[in-house]
């Protein structure tokens, strides 16, 4: 059964992680993604540890369930192209800022006239209205920028960027909303529009929705930041042999969690009677829970709270996540067979549908494997593909 975007064509002439991976995630559920590629390819081709060059691990990691077709938007042949191809998709994404894509001759205007049921979405790093709408933007300088780096100095005793490009993959998945939510405002009103995703006020929104606090209110009623979260004693916890995490949350998990232990007196401490006054008290709550969890190791907390509704886990480093039984249990570490670069792990994908199940349909391509397929589909004859091929607009990836 094909997945709940089967039918929807998506033209990703993005690059790195902001697109390419809210486009695989569109892929994942049945899109025909076409991944869009200059002669030299995604830069992410050529990061990481790779068996072939231009497969490395980081591509690999985000261009599933895609196509790839080279187009040289430099050139007059690959920018008519595109838009010959844009003739019959659902989607365009581009991550070009407003000048660069003025250059190239891809505005939405452009798109439009061609096609206007065209959902043109543009997702780069600020607002291009604003004054820092031309400037470019990786993960880090957002990172920087929305806050999530100081935040991490309340723990690090200095600005630090948490280790995963964290702004890359959140602005993805607001990508991934916005296509969605203009893909259905377009089954009523049966016309395209253009859409921009920026990084910037997207991280900023995340990163508000609990940190804004006091200054929800106008005038603030209180200082910015979220007690709870803004402590440097906040767990894991140090358990015997090594660190465990447990959040006993509500009243009902603080009652179990005492009752589980023997500890009935904490519950008498004006400390902890209500979620507002473990709030007003957080570094005595977490100093009692440090004090807890060290009485006993990993093995003896997880069986303790086995059938209890106190959340808890193992602090569980990368390679643990290979072994994790939940994923084991649920199938979630999928491997294949790649026609060129051997056998290949890569994650489920996590959604599940009851009748529109999505699939791993594609492996990552190779760059350009698709493009003769893809440009005969729409249409061109073999004599101007053969054109396109001699000018370097574009390349037969199946000659590698």
């Amino acid at each position: 059964m094909p997945g709940p975007l089967s039918g929807v064509k998506i033209l990703d002439c993005t690059s790195v992680v902001l697109g390419p991976y809210a486009a695989q995630q569109l892929g994942d559920l049945g899109a025909d993604v076409i991944k869009v590629e200059p002669p030299d390819g995604d830069t992410t081709r050529q990061l990481g540890p790779r068996r072939h060059a231009g497969m490395a691990a980081f591509f690999l990691g985000c261009n599933r369930n895609k196509r790839s077709i080279v187009l040289d938007l430099k050139n007059e042949a690959g920018r008519r192209a595109l838009l010959r191809l844009a003739g019959s998709a659902d989607v365009l994404m581009h991550n070009f800022r407003p000048e660069p894509a003025a250059r190239l001759g891809i505005s939405y205007e452009i798109f439009a006239e061609t096609n206007p049921r065209l959902v043109y979405l543009a997702t780069y790093g600020f607002r291009a209205d604003g004054p820092m709408g031309a400037k470019a933007a990786y993960d880090d300088i957002i990172q920087a920028g929305c806050g999530i780096a100081m935040l991490q100095a309340v723990v690090a005793d200095e600005p630090h960027f948490v280790p995963t490009v964290m702004a890359d993959k959140t602005g993805s998945n607001c990508v991934v909303s916005a296509v969605l939510a203009a893909l259905y405002e377009r089954e009523k009103s049966g016309r395209g529009q253009a859409v921009e995703v920026p990084m910037f006020e997207s991280l900023v929104a995340f990163t508000m929705v609990e940190h804004l606090y006091g200054e929800t209110f106008v005038p603030a009623v209180e200082r910015m930041g979220y007690r709870r979260l803004l402590n440097k004693n906040r767990g894991p916890y140090r358990s015997k042999d090594g660190y465990f995490a447990m959040l006993p949350y509500t009243d009902a998990n603080w009652r179990e969690l005492c009752t589980l232990i023997g500890r009935p007196e904490i519950l008498e401490d004006p400390c902890f009677k209500s979620t507002a006054l473990r709030l007003g008290n957080i570094e005595t709550v977490y100093a009692t829970l440090a004090e807890i969890c060290s009485t006993r190791t990993n093995a003896e907390w997880t069986a303790l709270l086995k059938n209890s509704n106190v959340p808890h886990g193992p602090v569980q480093s990368i390679e643990d996540l290979l072994d994790d039984r939940q994923l084991a249990a649920t199938g979630f570490w999928k491997e294949f067979d790649h026609p060129t670069e051997g056998r290949m792990r890569m994650p489920d994908i996590p959604p599940r549908f009851s009748r529109t199940e999505p699939d791993i349909r594609r492996l990552p391509p190779r760059l350009g494997e698709h493009s003769v397929e893809i440009l005969s589909e729409a249409g061109l004859s073999r004599s101007e593909i053969d054109a396109l091929i001699a000018v370097g607009a574009t390349r037969d990836g199946r000659a590698q």
